[in-house]
């Protein structure tokens, strides 16, 4: 069987896979001037640039505030959305994703295609792909990167799932790339993995080292190349001019670290970012009213959960870390989680924001959304709960105070991101009803929870992911396989769970072609990651972000009709950005009043109205890809 996609240039649309959903989600608000994608374009004219100080001619610039620190500039060690997310600004990878309907869609391939029994794949690489040094990106580039991957460990960090399976590949010539597998594999058209030059990174000799972070510029073939970085202050790209799909319209896109949400949205404010994701409910409404100030408020591809540690552990069979033993009694969890009231989460710490979490793969991603039928699902039940500890040898004593099976209080500890004011406010919830069943609770807020996290020195944590199309990644970071080597060693785990059931389960969906019968084996997945109760599934957040009108016209959600901007699968949203007609940012810290050309983008509000819509490291709003 063959199957070829046509390349063609994608006029009007964005994206990447990792889930679809389908549920009635709250009314998308504001979502303005969120147009379809422009043609191919050409550079921002000189006409609408603004005037520096010296009379100089100065640029257009569009200024993303962040509050996540970059893990690394390497795309073979970064895991962090914000890293991902700027990798898919500086390097192709083989496909992409559609903005509209999330279907894949030609990148650095133009078509693909597959022998009768599915081992061997084939990918036309396009002719018209240069590296930013000007040199040509071939399939040879393609294949010492997925090659690298197969035989250096250190090199599989961040998306080494997606080359496991491969048994060779080679780029018989300049334009055809070959991948043999060692059996089938359902993401061979969703290899989230970015292709870098050869003739550059062939020089690294230590790929767990080497953050490809101290030249620049960054040699990529993305739409944008990387010219300056400094850790937790700022991350800068300038156009691709020789892009294939045609050069970004800003000027520079400037990433500016922020560790304080209150401050980036003052910034916005001021007209010296122009633009802020993961708001606050009360942010958002504040910034409603403001003028030149557009609230996006729409499903969302994240979830927001609680993780607990199993048991720290390497795949040498030794155990590591400090978590609390109590957690690995499911009795224990499982009453963990039946104290947990989800709805009054949404109502009260998200205020509406968000859908009530049960499933590991957000609505809006509908062929592979699960829920739990009515026997299985855990409902907010506190005496159930008490009853379940009691049961299972978990008495109170004369205090009230709930004893473990040594006769010592039990007392968890649950790592915060400092940064992220949901954890705060879910970790007090967290301390009252958890407190009733006699059990404490201590909220460790820490500007960085990777390092306790590796180590495994926590109890619980919050955590969570954004999602793709294709949802074989954050399926992966569960399973046995991605255990750190040793203790010493930093796997690509997200909490050390390791199943044999899910495993498995794992291993039939990997190899499943069959789209309605790989969704069911996704959502057995799901409901066995349920059961376990090492992952509750709190809440899965709207995108809840805003930008500056007057700095930027028009720009794209993925999915079009009401998605996101930050975080896509792929560079839609910056690529296609185009500068407003007047006020154009000039990065100074306040609005230019330079006169920029017309832009004649109409703004379009959808108000109210219910959509049926189903929308990777430690996650703040913006963690993990």
């Amino acid at each position: 069987m063959v199957t070829k996609v046509p390349s063609r240039p994608l006029a009007r649309r964005p994206d990447r896979p990792r889930r679809t959903a389908r549920l009635l989600l709250a009314a998308v608000l504001a979502t303005a001037s969120l147009t379809a994608l422009p043609a191919p374009a050409t550079a921002t004219p000189a006409a609408a640039r603004t005037a520096t100080e010296d009379g100089k001619s100065g640029g257009t610039t569009l200024t993303v505030a962040v509050s996540q620190s970059i893990d690394s500039l390497s795309p073979f060690l970064a895991q962090k959305l914000t890293s991902t997310s700027i990798h898919r600004l500086a390097y192709e990878y083989l496909t992409n994703y559609d903005a509209e309907d999330a279907r894949t869609v030609p990148g650095l391939a133009t078509e693909w295609s597959s022998s009768a029994d599915k081992l061997t794949w084939t990918y036309k690489i396009r002719e018209n792909s240069t590296w930013s040094d000007g040199k040509p990106a071939t399939a040879e580039d393609a294949a010492w990167t997925f090659r690298t991957m197969m035989t250096d460990p250190d090199a599989a960090t961040a998306n080494g799932s997606f080359t496991a399976n491969f048994a060779e590949v080679t780029a018989p010539d300049p334009r055809t790339l070959v991948i043999r597998l060692k059996k089938p594999q359902a993401t061979m058209t969703a290899l989230d993995v970015p292709i870098v030059p050869k003739h550059v990174w062939e020089k690294v000799g230590d790929f767990s080292k080497f953050n490809n972070d101290q030249r620049f510029p960054i040699v990529g073939n993305g739409p944008f190349v990387i010219t300056d970085f400094k850790v937790d202050q700022y991350i800068k790209l300038k156009p691709n001019k020789t892009f294939w799909r045609g050069a970004p319209k800003f000027d520079e896109l400037v990433f500016k670290y922020y560790k304080d949400g209150d401050a980036a949205v003052a910034a916005l404010q001021k007209g010296e970012v122009s633009f802020v994701p993961n708001l606050t409910p009360a942010q958002a409404a504040a910034l409603r009213t403001q003028k030149d100030i557009k609230v996006n408020d729409a499903p969302g591809r994240r979830f927001y959960a609680l993780a607990t540690n199993p048991g720290a552990r390497a795949k040498d069979g030794r155990t590591f870390g400090n978590g609390h033993p109590a957690l690995l009694d499911p009795a224990v969890r499982k009453a963990l989680f039946l104290a947990v009231d989800r709805a009054t989460l949404v109502d009260k710490v998200f205020q509406g924001h968000a859908v009530e979490g049960e499933g590991y793969i957000p609505p809006r991603f509908g062929s592979y959304f699960w829920k739990p039928g009515p026997e299985q699902k855990r409902g907010y039940d506190p005496v159930a709960a008490d009853k379940l500890l009691f049961a299972a040898g978990y008495r109170k004593n004369g205090e009230g105070k709930r004893l473990g099976k040594d006769g010592r209080p039990l007392d968890f500890r649950i790592l915060c991101h400092a940064t992220d004011p949901n954890d705060k406010a879910v970790g007090k919830y967290l301390q009252e009803w958890w407190g009733a069943l006699g059990i404490g609770l201590t909220v460790e807020c820490l500007d960085s929870v990777s390092d306790p996290w590796v180590k495994g020195d926590y109890d619980l944590a919050f955590d969570g992911w954004s999602v793709n199309p294709d949802p074989d990644y954050v399926l992966s970071i569960h399973t046995c396989g991605t255990l750190p080597a040793t203790p010493k060693d930093t796997g690509a785990t997200d909490n050390f769970i390791c199943d044999k059931e899910f495993d498995e389960l794992y291993a039939q969906q990997a190899v499943e072609y069959d789209t309605a019968k790989r969704a069911d084996l996704v959502k057995r997945m799901q409901s066995r990651l349920y059961d376990t109760g090492y992952m509750n599934v709190m809440a899965y957040p709207n995108a809840l972000e805003a930008y500056r009108t007057d700095h930027i016209a028009s720009i794209t959600t993925m999915p079009a009709a009401a998605g996101n901007l930050w975080g896509q699968d792929g560079y839609w949203s910056w690529w296609s950005a185009v500068p407003a007609a007047s006020g154009s940012h000039d990065g100074s810290g306040s609005s230019s009043t330079g006169v920029l050309i017309g832009v004649g983008a109409a703004v379009v509000v959808a108000a109210g109205g219910l959509l049926l819509l189903r929308t990777r490291r430690r996650a703040t709003a913006d963690d993990r890809e």
